[in-house]
Formats: structure tokens, C-alpha cells, sequence
């Protein structure tokens, strides 16, 4: 409340204060040790809510960073497969371009007049003279037998055609 010259500014009355006061007595004094001893009970009930509270607090916690840790491990665990994939397929490139330059070589130490001149330098080997060739006769004769049996090539017959050629067969 504002006062200016003993004026208010308000529309509620100014309070008095009383002259007299009444003493206080002991009686709430005895309620607040009752309203103690009430709370004293109530606080056993009232701190195990509280451990409980906290424990589960504690335990959402605790699993809350079980799973990032499980998350974070297996993340690691791809990563790290990851780079073992990339390394093997590295070293798979560098064996492939050596196995394809080895084949070069190959082909290239193929080419027969090389074979000669190394059969003649360092094995000591000679040309064959007319003198060294045997000719064989043989008779002309065709080594070729027919085959006597006859050869049953029908394996794409199902069940009943077999059956079916069978009977035909045997009544023949």
C-alpha cells in the first residue's frame, strides 16, 4: 500500500493492528513434538521410498549405459572388420596384378626359338640329323571297334513312358 498525505491509493480499508496480543500457549508446542514423533514414524516409510527411488534411478542408469556401452562395442567390433576387409581386398589386388604379370613372363618365356637357344647353351642339345630318324611302318588298319551293344540314350522319359515302352517293347 502506498501512502502520500495520509491518502490511499486503494480501495480496501488500511488494517489496524490490535493493541493487545494474545499470549501464546504451550498446547502447540505440544502438537508440534506430537506432529514430530508422527513424522519420526512416518520417516523410515518415507527414506526407504527415497533408496528405492534411487535405486531405480541408479538401475535405469546402469542399464542405460550397458546399452551404449553394447552399442559402442559393436561399432568398434564393425569398424574393425571393416579394415581388415579393406586391407585383405588391398592385398588381394597386389596378388592378382603379380599373378597377371607372371603370366606375362609365362607367355613370354614360351616363345620357342628362346627354348632352342636355352636347349642348346645350356642343356648341350642338338638338332636332330637325317641320320638319328626312324620311320615305323603301320599297317592301316582302323583301330576304331563299333560298339555291339546298343546304347539306350533316352534318360528324358518319365515314369510312365518307361512303362509304357517296356510293355511295347517286350510285346515286339
Amino acid at each position: 500500500m502506498a501512502y502520500k498525505n495520509n491518502y490511499m491509493y486503494e480501495t480496501s480499508p488500511r488494517k489496524l493492528k490490535p493493541e493487545y496480543s494474545p499470549p501464546k500457549k504451550r498446547v502447540k508446542k505440544v502438537k508440534k513434538v506430537e506432529t514430530q514423533i508422527k513424522q519420526n514414524k512416518n520417516k523410515p516409510k518415507a527414506e526407504n521410498r527415497v533408496r528405492k527411488n534411487k535405486l531405480k534411478c541408479v538401475f535405469g542408469l546402469l542399464v542405460i549405459f550397458s546399452v551404449l556401452f553394447a552399442v559402442s562395442y559393436r561399432n568398434a567390433q564393425i569398424s574393425e572388420n571393416y579394415t581388415i576387409l579393406k586391407n585383405q581386398e588391398k592385398e588381394l589386388s597386389t596378388i592378382q596384378k603379380e599373378n597377371g604379370q607372371l603370366k606375362v613372363a609365362i607367355e613370354n618365356s614360351l616363345n620357342l626359338s628362346e627354348i632352342e637357344q636355352k636347349a642348346k647353351e645350356e642343356l648341350g642339345m642338338q638338332k636332330a640329323t637325317t641320320k638319328q630318324t626312324k620311320y615305323v611302318n603301320l599297317p592301316k588298319r582302323d583301330y576304331i571297334e563299333v560298339a555291339s551293344e546298343q546304347i539306350d540314350m533316352s534318360t528324358n522319359e518319365n515314369l510312365l513312358e518307361r512303362i509304357y515302352n517296356y510293355f511295347t517293347k517286350s510285346k515286339e
